[in-house]
C-alpha cells in the first residue's frame, strides 16, 4: 500500500495498519508524537484503532523539548 509520510511517497505492507503500527516501523514513541491524518490530527488515544488506507497523507511530528 502506499501512502506519503512526511512529503515522501512510501511503500508499507499490509492493508489498513494502524497509526501505532506506523510508528513502531519508524521507531517513534508515540508519546513524543503529533500525528496529522490527510489534515486532520489524531488523537493518541485513538492511534491503535486509527486505520490507515491506501493514498492517505501523514505528518508525524516528533516533540523536541528544550530548555
Amino acid at each position: 500500500m502506499q501512502i506519503v509520510v512526511n512529503g515522501d511517497t512510501v511503500q508499507v505492507s499490509g492493508e489498513g495498519i494502524s497509526v501505532s503500527e506506523l510508528l513502531a516501523l519508524y521507531e517513534l514513541d508515540p508519546k513524543h508524537v503529533i500525528v496529522e491524518q490527510n489534515r486532520e490530527i489524531v488523537d493518541r488515544g485513538i492511534y491503535e484503532k486509527t486505520r490507515i488506507k491506501e493514498a492517505d497523507r501523514l505528518e508525524l511530528v516528533h516533540i523536541v523539548g528544550g530548555g
